[in-house]
């Protein structure tokens, strides 16, 4: 549909544009036009000139008159315009048969591009997943790298196997050092406790000597005194004799 409008500018500015018909005017006018079979505003109307020859005709016809030639003269006007308007006809008539084939052909081509589109949006989503599963495995190498990077900054499996070899023999000879050393503090546990036993029968012992020291000490002292006291009483004895 074709809007006529106009700009109007004051004063080196753009002002608002005006139409000189509204939407709703244009489709009647257009649909007058077509009707009409007329292209401008101005002008007589192809169908009404046709309506007048043919009025024209069948007026002079029904006179009584014998006017022969007038009728002839209308009639090949009439024919005439009629020609003149059947062709515009065609023409609408070839126009819009071209429209239905393009018509025809712009819906089988909307329908290609819609069956196209859903082809792409499917290709789309496949190709999401394999830019997915991509990444995953993409990282899982990275992984994977990494980990046969740390494999290979470590030393040789024969000499990790060296190295443990070696270990566990230090192991084994630290285990009998301990289980010597285990048993040589039993040994001297025992002897110590032995010597601590020895140490107290020994102490009983010298208590026991000391005792019976003290005790035969004691004795002889009772004994010399008992005598010291038995000599002086012999010699009291004596003197009162």
């Amino acid at each position: 549909m074709s809007v006529k409008g106009r700009k109007i500018a004051g004063r080196g500015e753009a002002m608002a544009t005006h139409y000189a018909f509204g939407p709703l005017e244009d489709d009647i006018i257009i649909k007058q036009r077509l009707l009409t079979r007329t292209t401008t505003t101005r002008g007589e109307p192809p169908l009404k000139k046709l309506q007048k020859k043919f009025t024209s005709f069948a007026i002079e016809i029904e006179r009584d008159t014998e006017n022969y030639s007038d009728c002839e003269r209308l009639a090949k006007a009439f024919l005439q315009e009629l020609k003149t308007f059947e062709l515009p006809l065609l023409k609408s008539k070839a126009v819009i048969d071209a429209n239905l084939r393009e018509k025809e052909n712009f819906n089988e081509l909307k329908d290609e591009i819609n069956m196209q589109i859903l082809q792409a949006q499917a290709d789309i989503e496949d190709l999401k997943k394999q830019l997915e599963e991509s990444k995953i495995e993409r990282q899982h190498k990275e992984e994977c790298e990494a980990i046969r990077r740390l494999i290979a900054m470590q030393p040789p499996r024969s000499e990790t196997q060296k190295i443990i070899t070696e270990l566990e023999q230090e192991i084994a000879m630290l285990e009998a050092e301990n289980t010597a050393a285990s048993r040589t503090m039993d040994l001297r546990r025992k002897q110590f406790a032995l010597l601590l036993h020895v140490v107290d029968e020994l102490q009983n012992v010298i208590e026991e000597d000391q005792k019976s020291l003290i005790e035969e000490m004691r004795m002889a002292m009772d004994e010399q005194k008992n005598g010291v006291e038995d000599a002086s009483g012999g010699s009291e004895a004596m003197a009162v004799d």
